[in-house]
């Protein structure tokens, strides 16, 4: 969708929820939690010391001391990898690109809670979630739907924006909202479809007469194995998400889970990307399409890792390699967003339980209290 294109949306969407607005009935929010990403090199700093003081993805040894030492250290090489990707991580632009499709989407498949106004809260950049939920206050939100952005379930990334969300509700008078929880939906057939098409569009690249040998590699964000170990349920999750996609796809093509994005030298979840790719030169693989499966829009992982680090290492090694593009601003994953929420809403109109299956239990080995908490939230204002 061409930025111009996008601008007359938002707008149309603007000019639909002010007047919803002006009649004077609150809109439903659906709050598209994820980690966030600097949209400037100006940023990083800040987004690199709010992502290493969090317990709940990087637990560390007298963390308040520790985060910001190796929050500095780290900026000048994160700082170079923004800019080799154009000056800032376009994380916030699709995230509300998507969001506005989204809610434009639910007021005619859900009039009955329209109008619905999507909201960004991210954990690390801006906007932050306690940005996030003044301006919930202030637009008068008396219904909202937690709506993780990460399509796996992990204590350390929706485990952690849910509890970041506990605690600045608490304390930005937020309580009286009704909220629900959408925290998991790797499997839906809509995120499934996007994700098979933008492999099918990346095989189309490669000769028809050798597509079929072409190595698919899904790669996701790594987790220590301390956290794995602990039952998080990540990994299986997203063998769960790969297992779809492949069935989709009429298991087509050989294919395998890799991991990346390994920070420090402790044991994480393998093998990484990069080694994946070594092994498959040795065995004489040339043709090879990366997938990124755990992400829903391009950020420093996917524009720099995937389609630089690891691109480059390939070309190196004599393999052509092909990115399936990441889901942005697809039209058909969009569609799902729209699908999953409103099954959401109409299950919780049916009262089939609006919060969420991870909440009726503290999450897997997670260290933070409020993990315990969080099922009388939702549980209380879910109803």
């Amino acid at each position: 969708m061409s930025l111009l294109r996008t601008s007359v949306v938002s707008r149309a969407l603007s000019r639909s929820y002010a007047t919803a607005h002006a009649a004077g009935k609150s809109p439903t929010a659906v709050v598209m939690l994820n980690m966030g990403g600097p949209s400037t090199v100006a940023e990083t700093h800040d987004f690199l010391l709010n992502l290493f003081m969090d317990g709940d993805l990087i637990p560390l040894p007298f963390q308040r001391f520790l985060a910001p030492v190796i929050a500095r250290r780290r900026t000048p090489q994160i700082e170079k990898q923004y800019t080799d990707i154009g000056g800032g991580s376009p994380i916030l632009h699709y995230t509300q690109l998507q969001g506005d499709g989204m809610a434009k989407l639910l007021d005619e498949l859900h009039p009955e809670t329209a109008p619905h106004k999507a909201y960004v809260a991210f954990r690390y950049a801006r906007p932050l979630t306690e940005v996030t939920a003044r301006q919930m206050k202030e637009d008068g939100v008396k219904r909202a739907i937690a709506f993780t952005q990460y399509p796996q379930y992990s204590c350390s990334t929706t485990g952690s924006s849910l509890n970041e969300l506990f605690r600045k509700r608490k304390s930005t008078e937020l309580d009286t909202i009704e909220w629900s929880v959408i925290d998991r939906w790797g499997t839906h057939p809509g995120f499934i479809e996007a994700v098979a098409q933008n492999i099918e569009a990346a095989l189309a690249k490669f000769p028809a007469e050798t597509r079929s040998e072409t190595v698919l590699l899904f790669s996701a964000h790594s987790l220590p194995m301390s956290v794995v170990n602990r039952g998080d349920p990540y990994i299986l999750e997203v063998s769960a998400s790969v297992n779809a996609v492949m069935q989709r796809l009429g298991n087509s093509n050989p294919f395998r889970l890799v991991w990346q994005s390994q920070v420090g030298p402790s044991a994480w979840m393998g093998m990484q990307t990069g080694e994946a790719l070594k092994g498959l030169a040795r065995l004489g693989k040339k043709q090879v399409v990366l997938v990124p499966i755990a992400f829903t829009s391009d950020h420093i992982e996917t524009l720099y890792e995937l389609d630089l680090e690891y691109t480059k290492e390939a070309e190196e090694l004599g393999v052509e390699v092909h990115r399936a593009a990441s889901l942005n601003d697809s039209p058909v994953f969009i569609r799902a967003l729209a699908d999953i929420a409103t099954e959401h809403l109409r299950d919780c109109k049916a009262g089939k339980g609006p919060t969420s299956i991870q909440m009726s239990l503290r999450c897997p080995g997670c260290t933070n209290a409020t993990c315990g908490q969080q099922k009388a939230w939702f549980a209380g204002s879910g109803r």
